[in-house]
């Protein structure tokens, strides 16, 4: 179990680590033969380590001592802290928190901060106070946040709960709770309504972080997200928008999950005359079939590597700069008085861990963890998914007349208004090849379930559908197809099994990834869950027509996330998150 920061300040714990580190007591555990990188100084040269518990004791010469109980040898490897996470959502890894530790702390990463939006969007306060508990007892520190926007774009769409002030002065009283998550809907603290103003002021009020998601924010209306007390922002579009957001003051989580942003990004490090101390590293979303095989945070540090940033720069933003955001003093360096949160790296461009510590306890030994950890007694939230089977009719578009005017979204991402004339055969609208049907279903039962049916321009002709329920941020059962027929199939799917992912083809179902636990997460071990969604991204890359890197998989799950700019599809309707304009398909 990792242990808080006042578990280091017992006194026998630091008389025994004085004693240590002056050679009158041995170590617990000394590390020999590495190659510290020193985050603090930018320097890399050959020392040792002794750890008494979970506190590094001293960093010395090396074969200065050899008194220990027991001895590593590390052979010339990099040392390195443990890498912190700043923002990210175990959810998109499609497991529970249990199956995310075991995957990611033999990768390096010691400490993640989690913001557990999908499932309070699911299964309210309930799915945050099973977040909590289910990141106890694990070999990965999990900094819990409190969900800001449940759902993210009030009176635009509808989820499973939402979230007041009351409810964030709830959470935040929660000594487990270390601050509000990304605050997600811009329009909402810029018009200074009473919902977000209440839920950024409790945050400020607790003295803990205040996090944000400002997407396309520039100018004027940065300046005023900030001014209202938010302080981070992972929502990095390009060059000129991390420039103007780390000039604002924020503290910037710069994620893996746009990767093409980030050359750009290195670009503009180079020319500054330092790296910022507002600069740390996340991955925010990352799927399990890449966690497992590509990697988290130690994949992004190789990428931002890849692109020419400098090692120790990349690690320093991924801890030390990282633990100073997170005012965790105990973190985020290899220095005497720290915890032994420790990653030995064979090199500093791949980035594989061979050695993995936490709290001084070796965790994890060559990519795999040391120790299983305990399965729950039964999963929770497995009936969210509360709708009825829906037929072919469910997905058509009805209009009077012989001619119709609708309106459409135009692009997977960036989306923009459009608007299409389309024929009208007896009482339904028909849909030409060029155009693709999203279906948005109310599913957790608080609302109207008849799907609002939109249509996407720019996504290609497919040939046949996709359903989820990962569909950030609500989590309504999204459908997007060609054929109705085929769209119910899929929708069928995911209702009887309690939600995941579901691909047809010709009426049939071909691709199926169950996730019961909120209809977002699975218990299976992460590798198992990532081979089945790569089966199920093998058959809906035979109905789908992509073309990366905006028209992707990934940009699925996005596709109704109501509060970016622009129009999106909602079980309310097309929605613009940056107006709050609702708009019918059908004009």
């Amino acid at each position: 179990m990792i242990r808080e920061p006042q578990d280091l300040n017992d006194a026998a714990l630091r008389d025994r680590a004085v004693d240590a580190a002056l050679g009158r007591a041995p170590f617990d555990l000394l590390l020999v033969g590495g190659q510290l990188v020193n985050v603090a100084t930018s320097e890399i040269y050959a020392a040792d380590i002794g750890i008494i518990g979970g506190l590094i004791a001293s960093v010395h010469a090396p074969g200065l001592r050899g008194d220990a109980t027991e001895v590593v040898d590390l052979a010339g490897q990099f040392i390195a802290p443990g890498l912190i996470d700043t923002h990210m959502h175990i959810e998109s890894s499609m497991v529970t928190p249990r199956r995310y530790a075991q995957t990611v702390v033999p990768q390096g990463t010691t400490t993640v901060v989690w913001d557990p939006h999908e499932v309070g969007n699911v299964a309210g306060l309930a799915g945050v106070d099973w977040a909590i508990a289910a990141a106890r007892g694990l070999d990965l520190r999990v900094l819990t946040l409190a969900p800001s926007c449940v759902p993210s774009a009030p009176g635009i769409e509808r989820a499973g709960a939402t979230f007041d002030p009351p409810e964030m002065q709830q959470m935040l009283a929660n000594p487990d709770i270390y601050g509000v998550a990304e605050v997600m809907d811009m329009r909402g603290v810029l018009t200074r309504a009473s919902k977000m103003r209440g839920i950024v002021d409790a945050g400020l009020a607790s003295g803990k972080l205040v996090c944000g998601h400002g997407r396309g924010l520039v100018d004027a209306e940065l300046q005023g997200f900030v001014a209202a007390g938010i302080s981070s922002d992972h929502e990095i579009t390009g060059a000129v928008d991390f420039l103007q957001k780390i000039r604002a003051g924020l503290t910037i989580e710069l994620r893996g999950s746009h990767d093409y942003v980030l050359p750009d990004v290195i670009a503009v490090l180079k020319t500054l005359p330092h790296l910022p101390q507002t600069l740390t590293i996340c991955t925010d979303d990352v799927f399990p079939d890449d966690l497992a095989e590509k990697g988290g945070m130690n994949d992004v540090l190789r990428r931002l590597v890849g692109y020419g940033m400098a090692p120790v720069d990349a690690l320093r933003a991924a801890t030390l700069n990282a633990a100073m955001r997170l005012g965790r003093a105990d973190l985020g360096a290899i220095a005497p008085g720290r915890r032994a949160d420790i990653a030995v790296f064979r090199d500093l461009s791949d980035f594989r861990a061979s050695v993995v510590l936490a709290s001084g306890r070796i965790v994890a030994r060559d990519g795999v963890a040391l120790r299983a950890e305990h399965p729950a007694a039964a999963l929770p939230f497995a009936d969210t998914v509360k709708l009825a089977p829906l037929t072919a009719d469910d997905f058509e578009i009805r209009a009077a007349g012989d001619q119709v005017q609708v309106n459409t979204v135009v692009k997977p991402r960036f989306t923009a208004w459009g608007e299409a004339t389309l024929q009208v055969e007896e009482g339904i609208v028909q849909v030409p090849a060029d155009l693709l049907r999203m279906a948005v279903v109310h599913r957790h039962g608080l609302a109207d379930p008849t799907p609002m049916v939109g249509l996407l321009q720019e996504w290609g002709s497919w040939t046949g559908a996709i359903a989820t329920t990962i569909a950030h941020d609500s989590h309504n059962l999204n459908v997007f197809g060609a054929d109705p027929v085929d769209m119910a199939a899929a929708a069928n799917a995911l209702i009887a099994c309690g939600g995941g992912m579901a691909v047809a083809k010709g009426g049939k179902v071909i691709g199926l990834l169950p996730l019961p636990v909120c209809g977002l997460l699975s218990d299976t071990e992460t590798a198992d869950v990532g081979a089945a969604l790569a089966a199920l991204r093998d058959a809906a890359d035979q109905v789908a027509d992509w073309l990366p890197p905006l028209r992707t998989f990934k940009a699925l799950v996005g596709a109704s996330l109501a509060c970016n700019p622009g129009p999106h599809v909602t079980d309310m309707g097309i929605c613009d998150g940056t107006t709050g304009d609702i708009r019918k398909t059908v004009r």
